[in-house]
């Protein structure tokens, strides 16, 4: 349920960013989602926690994955940039995020 609990977590933290960048460029009627959505996500990494995942992992993934889906999301809906470098960075921050899930030893 842990990994259940965490994948709610960032795919409503994805929802709600995506949804900020589209309040903030004039729909303002956009922000009660992008509330409503950092505080599910917040929820479930609540929850994800509660089932025993340890804090720097689960925040870990949540953020990393958040950072990555989010550039993507971005690049493809938005037109945003999403250059090699960033695409290493990305790839670095799943590297980091990988050797503490191997790091917890749970």
């Amino acid at each position: 349920m842990q990994y259940l609990f965490l994948v709610l977590a960032i795919g409503s933290e994805v929802v709600a960013t995506l949804s900020l960048r589209v309040a903030a460029h004039g729909r303002p009627k956009l922000y009660l989602p992008v509330a409503i959505g950092y505080v599910f996500a917040f929820a479930m990494l609540t929850a994800t926690l509660r089932e025993g995942m340890p804090l720097g992992v689960a925040y870990g993934i949540w953020a990393a994955a958040g950072v990555a889906i989010t550039a993507i999301a971005s690049h493809r809906l938005f037109h945003e940039a999403l250059t090699r470098r960033m695409l290493g960075g990305i790839a670095l921050i799943a590297v980091g995020v990988l050797l503490l899930e191997l790091g917890a030893g749970h």
